[in-house]
């Protein structure tokens, strides 16, 4: 049930109220300008944004109006949440595997976290989600790269990183249900010198 709701809600929870998201001091809101998500560059953009979504929600209401709501939702809505279940499905299997450690304050650094994702194979879905399901480990590294060269950057680290590099085959449906059975929550490894790593457990 919650992979369910997760992965049909999870999306626009997420914008709306920040569910999931970093914490803040106060009520964050991703189409809030003035929110504490955005600095002072960012507010002019997160209007124009605003704008754009509205005119889209007129003019869903226009259709809608014309040609019914059943026809919205088939036409729109099922495909926009088939568009960000998938959407959801790929973060959370980039982030979320046995394998990944976490971190707190005394022990993260820029390349732990960096390094702290895992690429996945999604067979012919790799080249219709232009290859962010199998090359994410190299935009982590490199997040201004052009999407373009994530796969002749994914082969040039591979052996750099060695071990460190992270990739799971398992098919995503197999992936998906196995991580929500098995990473429910993170706690420390008390057998390791290390106090602030954490790492996925499932019995409490």
């Amino acid at each position: 049930m919650t992979l369910f709701v997760t992965l049909t809600l999870g999306w626009p929870l997420y914008l709306a109220f920040n569910v999931s998201g970093r914490p803040y001091d106060r009520f964050a809101c991703h189409f809030d300008p003035y929110g504490p998500i955005y600095n002072n560059r960012e507010r002019l953009q997160i209007f124009i944004s605003d704008v754009g979504v509205l005119a889209v929600l007129c003019l869903l209401y226009k259709v809608a109006v014309a040609k019914g709501l059943a026809w919205i939702v088939c036409v729109y809505g099922v495909p926009l949440l088939i568009v960000n279940g998938f959407l959801v499905l790929i973060t959370f299997l980039q982030h979320t595997h046995p394998s990944l450690p976490h971190y707190d304050s005394s022990e993260w650094d820029w390349l732990r976290g960096a390094l702290a994702t895992v690429d996945r194979d999604y067979g012919v879905l790799n080249k219709v989600f232009h290859n962010i399901t199998d090359t994410h480990v190299a935009h982590h590294l490199f997040s201004t790269m052009p999407h373009y060269h994530a796969m002749e950057a994914t082969k040039a680290i591979k052996p750099i990183l060695g071990k460190y590099y992270q990739f799971d085959g398992t098919p995503f449906y197999k992936a998906m249900w196995r991580e929500a059975k098995e990473c429910l929550y993170v706690d420390p490894d008390e057998s390791s010198q290390e106090k602030g790593v954490y790492w996925y457990k499932n019995k409490f």
